[in-house]
């Protein structure tokens, strides 16, 4: 999966850190292009970061990680999102969520220079 959401600066984290966003009903999968809040394992644990599935992950429904959308037109940019890192740290050599939140695209910049942004992205509703 891509996870997203981190604002690049620290103060702006700060704020949002403390605020989270009750779960809904998971009423459709973690299919690949589906797009899911990420929480801390709690229940209403939700805050700014999402992921988009790369392939069906139908086992985090159980958890209770409910798709709140779904990526209809490119799904290929998605795929070609920068891997080389891995899973964040401690599980991987990828980006550590704490440095992330003291030290913002600081951080990310200095130890993760291939690693892509989001700069624009659009909601549509049915």
């Amino acid at each position: 999966m891509a996870q997203f959401g981190y604002h690049g600066d620290p103060e702006v984290i700060k704020v949002w850190s403390t605020k989270s966003i009750p779960d809904d009903s998971v009423v459709a999968s973690n299919k690949r292009g589906y797009v899911t809040f990420a929480k801390k394992g709690i229940p209403d644990s939700r805050s700014t970061q999402l992921y988009i599935n790369y392939s069906d992950n139908i086992g985090l429904d159980a958890q209770g990680f409910s798709p709140i959308g779904k990526v209809i037109e490119g799904m290929d940019v998605v795929d070609n999102l920068y891997k080389g890192y891995g899973d964040g740290a401690p599980r991987g050599s990828g980006p550590s969520q704490a440095k992330i939140m003291r030290e913002g695209n600081k951080y990310l910049k200095k130890n993760f220079p291939k690693l892509d942004y989001i700069k624009k992205a659009y909601v549509i509703s049915e």
